[in-house]
């Protein structure tokens, strides 16, 4: 089964469910990928009638058909092959009257991949992504962009870099986006339909006529966003999405990510840094984590040879001393307190099970528990 059948069948789980906030967005992504008008009319013509809420046995009927119209025609469509976009070969950014000093960094980055940059802040996440897009000089090593790009300004078209604060823009966002869409080549019969299908995928319909100073933080960021999939770029370097958003808004923007990136037929390469820890390790393929500057890494044979114990966070009303007695007797290697939290080391024989029959078998009241012994989190406390 190909990626994109897995998707379509996915998708059509979803419908069956009436999930339809997803199935819409999922049929966008289709649409956008068939690079047709006609599909483009078809499905904008959807979400207009979608706005007049009809009842769930249209919005089935209708989204099914146009599904198994979208299905059959990129079906017959070729998938492009998984490729490197970016490597990043030991580079190192020192600054002339600072102490502070980033690297040494390898990295690389293919299509339909994940990377997150977690780590306190003054840690190095913003430094580096700037390194990535070239706003930065490396003091020695070297980025290579894997695609063919004649100038600074053409690789800067197809690698796209999205600051934690953005620039002001001016007018409505239709108009900018617009705008952007003629920049970028997109002819005149096709420049608004695209518009109205990335705006309704970014959850932007009903702020289409809203100017910058009218959108909250995170609606400024999906514009950002919405301009970049105009641009169709092969890269997105993206420093701190998640800031300012509740966690339900943090898990929708990463669950956009995640589609974006592994479109089957569109397939991009995205950075992302963040000190949401748990989150960006759930959609990431990779996680990097910095500290005063320095790689560490998750999800690589590296790191999986390291993790040598079990390392279990959890919040108790017990004291130090209790807990200690308890779990000391059942392979506990380190009992610390942190920042309100206890992280409980054992011994690479035990289990999370274990962990569970020993405090169930001791009353141990547990508030919650989590296992961060494959998480970046194990950095934080190490």
């Amino acid at each position: 089964m190909n990626e994109f059948q897995r998707q379509y069948e996915e998708v059509r789980d979803l419908l069956r469910f009436g999930d339809y906030a997803l199935v819409i967005k999922r049929a966008i992504d289709f649409t956008l990928d068939t690079r047709s008008v006609s599909f483009y009319k078809k499905t904008n013509a959807l979400l207009d009638m979608l706005d007049d809420n009809p009842g769930d046995e249209v919005k089935t009927r209708e989204l099914g058909t146009l599904l198994d119209e979208l299905h059959v025609f990129l079906s017959a469509k070729e998938t492009p092959k998984r490729e490197k976009v970016l490597e990043a070969i030991h580079i190192q950014k020192q600054y002339s009257h600072s102490s502070f000093a980033l690297g040494p960094v390898n990295l690389s980055l293919y299509t339909g991949d994940i990377v997150g940059l977690v780590g306190e802040n003054g840690n190095g996440k913003t430094t580096l992504l700037r390194v990535l897009c070239g706003e930065l000089y490396t003091t020695s090593g070297k980025v290579e962009y894997a695609f063919p790009h004649k100038d600074a300004y053409d690789l800067r078209t197809q690698l796209v870099y999205i600051p934690q604060r953005t620039d002001t823009w001016y007018g409505s966002m239709f108009e900018n986006l617009v705008f952007t869409a003629a920049m970028y080549g997109y002819p005149p019969e096709e420049n608004e339909l695209v518009v109205n299908l990335i705006i309704a995928r970014l959850g932007l319909r009903k702020f289409r006529s809203h100017s910058w100073k009218h959108l909250s933080s995170g609606y400024k960021m999906r514009f950002e966003l919405a301009r970049m999939l105009l641009r169709r770029p092969k890269i997105l370097l993206i420093d701190e999405p998640l800031a300012n958003l509740d966690i339900l808004a943090q898990q929708t923007v990463l669950e956009d990510f995640r589609a974006i990136a592994k479109s089957p037929f569109r397939p991009i390469g995205i950075i992302l840094s963040s000190q949401q820890l748990y989150e960006v390790e759930k959609t990431s393929d990779q996680v990097i984590f910095l500290k005063q500057g320095v790689q560490k890494n998750l999800h690589n044979d590296e790191a999986a040879t390291e993790i040598k114990h079990l390392v279990i966070e959890f919040e108790s009303e017990w004291t130090q001393s209790r807990l200690n007695d308890i779990f000391v007797a059942n392979g506990l290697v380190s009992l610390q307190f942190n920042g309100g939290t206890y992280v409980a080391t054992f011994s690479n024989e035990k289990s999370i099970h274990d962990f569970m029959n020993i405090a169930i078998a001791n009353a141990v009241p547990l508030v919650y528990f989590r296992n961060i012994s494959n998480s970046t989190r194990r950095f934080f406390v190490s």
